[in-house]
């Protein structure tokens, strides 16, 4: 092939496109066969009743960063957990099919073959700095692909749900709290 051929082959849009369509299939036939090996199924975290012990780790990297302004410094560590213990418990009450689903997200997050290229954290969770797990977190709001869109979107919401939902949140928003029945 004459070399002006393998150049306009290499920077056309259909070549962008073949990349893309490798790239996915790469990525998905990874999931799967981590999700088949049984790579996923991680033990359940000790004192939770759902959220397994790399789904414990992620959370425990992406709350402070998402939770940053709205808790005081010195209240940050017992917030984080209330709002774990929450959240585990708001998994506890989704059906199969959605429970499902949040633990593919987490594992997606959680296995080095799909975190880095999806997230650009490279490393291990606990060891990302709050700038690029921030970066990451508008990475998927801003992204393009609608996937990585819907799965900030549910991240952003289990956190901020649990979050609100535990009563000492309540003061620092104004919501005097559920009426008295």
């Amino acid at each position: 092939m004459p070399e002006s051929c393998v150049e306009t082959t290499l920077l056309s849009r259909r070549g962008a496109l073949k990349i893309g369509l490798c790239a996915s299939a790469f990525l998905a036939t990874a999931g799967l066969g981590a999700s088949l090996s049984g790579c996923s199924a991680s033990p359940r975290a000790s004192g939770f009743a759902i959220l397994r012990s790399s789904d414990v780790v992620f959370l425990q990297a992406v709350i402070p960063v998402m939770l940053a302004g709205s808790v005081d410094a010195p209240d940050q560590p017992g917030v984080n957990d209330a709002t774990l213990l929450m959240l585990d418990n708001n998994l506890n009450h989704l059906s199969p099919a959605l429970l499902t689903l949040t633990q593919q997200l987490f594992d997606v997050l959680a296995m080095p073959v799909t975190r880095g290229p999806l997230t650009g954290v490279w490393g291990r969770w606990e060891n990302a700095s709050a700038e690029h797990i921030q970066h990451f977190l508008q990475r998927w709001a801003n992204s393009r692909i609608d996937l990585l869109r819907m799965g900030h979107g549910s991240l952003l919401k289990l956190v901020m749900m649990s979050r609100y939902e535990c009563p000492e949140s309540w003061a620092h928003c104004g919501y005097p709290g559920p009426p008295a029945v």
